[in-house]
């Protein structure tokens, strides 16, 4: 074996301006080229070496993922004393003797709970009854409420007390197409006492997509909001949606029960009920208080992951074991404790909803918020320091996408200034990769330390303002990756940021990356003998089975797509969809999506290695990456960049040729970036939880580049059904059109 590895000059700031590796190995005398693409500062170059330098420190996080992997027994029985169990677990996995079927693993196999006793029961029982368990927070309708443990509980046994009338019973599913309120927590609560399975989609989805869930999971009953409020005096009626969807299902479910809000109440049809009827007016007298216990395996929920073609995908979330992981990582991933206030700013119909809004705070005996409204325009660019401040929060949740806008709109923290922010001790991003840049933004812009800069920060001691990346997926419904702030109050012996990074693998997880080889389609090809990638190497990120606690046990009545949707393709780990690296000292960088590679001239590039090269630059609010054919090189990528309010158009030119000429020195000239590929738009398409909708604009560009005299405003690319505003799909491919007329040497 021969190996070279050349690393370039250091940037004054003290970075690496790039990384190239090259490999040459035989193997039974067959060659295999390796090709390793080159990243960018932040994500892989930035202190490569700077832990390795020195002594390594098996920090505690590391001690519990290794013995929860050596152990696994021994480990999870522990860590499930925390859950109150009905029928305690005498054993903590239960392994196929099929190693082929090793991704039906059971935990806590002779186990029996109820998730929505743990949740609320057992905290009123012990001593916080009084204590508050959710704060309503709705700007966009003046409302803060809050919800004591008994309030709450009351809630759940009246919600669960109309479900009952109506005929659920366990395994039975409710559907809940509802905003951000209360009552849909409360609707999820009732479903987990009586042992159903609740389905939440957003309110506002479009009534096909509705109408695919409905009919997919069958539910008995559905509880709907009469319309969302999305902004101040912003109302979607989605009533009117969901009768338009119940006309096209062929499933109808027996009762469908209305919360109407008084911005705009719906029309009921007959056999329909207000919530106000059907549950606030239930007697206490009548109230069915049992708790109905289910197994371990037993499903809490069906929760469908976003897609924009064919039949979703119903991920079913075991009880047992996500209640146990929930529990687990409240405390020592997230630093909250039981009383301290939790906050995860996101829809309750995204996976963050159901385990760091709804369940996971609960479980522990904290004080959740629910939050309607938006980063910015509810009604400024203070409103998550007002929401932090006000309601006294430990622990904040995002997307990287909110800290985007924010520092858009309040780059040097006028709006952030007016509030203390002391109390809060860290706070965590998740949902898309958070770049470098806009880490280190947030970091001075909540901490007021303006000495952040490199590659690694150090947590302080007494741990506070921790801004910390941590990578899961809908399907795991917990964290694979991330750095467990509430391990201990001494900064020094938790493990340092290092940004661009997802932190460290955590418990139960034993990550591996395997070798991308070019003979291998992806969508249908077996790889039996997967091969490891080197530190440093991008390459499929995978998990080696058995999985831990909590991920999905299957898909919704389709056992075989949740086998070759996962499993397939790399027998023995589950397939994570994503592309990454480990680096020397174990940090785990998750750089796109499979998909979201572009291979230039036959150099892998990761589009996450250009994006964040591109928000570094002083006119740039936010941006993505996509691909576009090229007749020689195959793929070429192209920048869709969104300016900061004060750039002037006459400055866009100079913005492309230094975005080339940083790019070429930072990634390499073998990106292939060129002026005439940055196309400005005002805002980037998004979902509702934030993530940027990279295919639809690939799919615009890939759709002009072959209908040229196509000019219409007509978009012909299929709006994808978890769209967070349809408007910013035609304001991109009105920009598309005028690119492309622009540049007809691009096509």
């Amino acid at each position: 074996m021969w190996m070279c590895i050349s690393l370039r000059a250091p940037c004054a700031n003290g970075t690496l301006r790039g990384l190239q590796v090259s490999r040459r190995c035989w193997r039974q005398q067959q060659p295999l080229a390796i090709k390793i693409a080159r990243l960018s500062t932040a994500s892989a170059v930035e202190g490569l070496d700077a832990l390795s330098t020195s002594k390594r420190i098996l920090y505690e996080q590391e001690q519990n993922r290794q013995r929860s992997l050596s152990d696994p027994e021994g480990f999870w029985m522990e860590a499930q004393r925390a859950i109150d169990w009905v029928q305690p677990p005498t054993r903590a996995l239960d392994l196929p003797s099929d190693p082929a079927q090793l991704h039906k693993a059971v935990w806590f196999p002779d186990g029996k709970l109820n998730v929505c006793y743990n949740a609320l029961d057992r905290h009123v029982a012990g001593g916080r009854a009084n204590q508050t368990a959710l704060i309503y927070d709705s700007p966009v309708t003046g409302v803060v409420r809050r919800y004591t443990y008994t309030e709450l509980l009351h809630r759940a046994i009246q919600a669960a007390t109309m479900l009952r009338r109506n005929g659920v019973r366990k395994g039975d599913r409710v559907l809940l197409y509802m905003g951000a309120v209360p009552e849909a927590i409360v609707t999820m609560l009732a479903c987990a006492r009586l042992g159903a399975m609740h389905s939440v989609v957003f309110g506002g989805f479009a009534s096909a997509e509705l109408a695919k869930r409905i009919d997919d999971c069958h539910p008995r009953v559905i509880v709907a909001s009469s319309c969302g409020v999305e902004g101040i005096g912003k109302c979607v009626p989605y009533k009117p949606l969901l009768d338009a969807a119940l006309k096209i299902c062929k499933h109808l479910p027996q009762k469908i029960v209305v919360l109407q809000r008084p911005q705009l109440p719906a029309t009921l049809n007959p056999g329909e009920e207000s919530w106000q009827d059907a549950v606030d007016a239930i007697d206490d007298s009548a109230l069915y208080s049992a708790c109905e216990p289910v197994a371990s395996n037993d499903p809490l929920y069906i929760l469908y992951t976003s897609g924009t073609t064919g039949a979703p995908k119903g991920v079913v979330r075991p009880s047992g074991g996500h209640a146990v992981v929930l529990q687990y990582t409240m405390e020592r991933m997230y630093a909250c404790a039981p009383g301290q206030v939790y906050w995860a700013a996101s829809d309750l119909g995204w996976i963050l909803g159901h385990s760091y809004i709804c369940y996971g705070p609960l479980l522990n005996g904290s004080t959740t918020v629910l939050y309607e409204g938006k980063p910015v325009d509810t009604p400024d660019p203070s409103a998550f320091y007002r929401v932090m401040a006000e309601h006294n929060v430990t622990t904040f949740f995002t997307a990287p996408t909110a800290l985007m806008i924010l520092r858009r709109e309040d780059p040097h923290g006028a709006y952030r200034d007016q509030y203390d922010l002391s109390h809060v001790k860290a706070m965590f991003l998740a949902g898309e990769r958070c770049l470098p840049e806009i880490q280190r933004w947030w970091l001075r812009h909540i901490s007021g330390n303006a000495n952040v800069n490199g590659a690694i920060q150090p947590i302080t001691t007494p741990v506070r303002n921790v801004v910390s990346d941590n990578w899961w997926q809908t399907e795991t419904g917990s964290p694979l990756t991330g750095i467990q702030v509430g391990l201990s109050e001494d900064g020094s012996k938790l493990p340092p940021i290092k940004y661009g990074s997802a932190g460290l693998p955590v418990q139960g997880v034993d990550l591996r990356i395997l070798r991308i080889k070019d003979e291998f389609d992806e969508d249908s090809v077996v790889d039996a003998n997967p091969e490891e990638a080197v530190p440093g190497e991008i390459g499929n990120i995978v998990v080696k089975l058995p999985l831990p606690p909590g991920i999905m046990n299957t898909l919704w009545n389709d056992e075989e797509r949740f086998f070759t949707a996962y499993f397939r393709r790399f027998p023995g780990y589950y397939d994570t969809g994503d592309t990454g690296m480990v680096d020397s000292d174990g940090y785990v960088h998750i750089l796109s999506r499979a998909d979201d590679i572009i291979n230039v001239a036959a150099h892998r590039i990761s589009t996450g290695s250009i994006e964040e090269v591109v928000v570094e630059h002083p006119e740039i609010a936010e941006a993505c990456v996509v691909a576009r054919p090229h007749s020689i090189k195959g793929s070429v990528p192209v920048v869709i960049a969104v300016c900061k309010h004060h750039c002037q158009h006459v400055t866009k030119r100079q913005i492309c040729e230094d975005l080339v000429t940083s790019i070429r020195d930072r990634v390499g000239p073998f990106v292939s970036l060129y002026p005439q590929n940055v196309v400005f738009v005002s805002r980037l398409p998004k979902t509702r939880s934030g993530k940027v909708l990279r295919k639809m604009i690939r799919s615009m560009i890939v759709y002009i580049m072959h209908n040229p005299t196509y000019s219409s405003s007509n978009c012909p690319i299929p709006t994808p059904a978890t769209i967070e505003e349809e408007a910013v799909k035609y304001e991109v491919w009105d920009s598309v059109r005028e690119w492309s007329a622009a540049n007809p040497s691009s096509k």
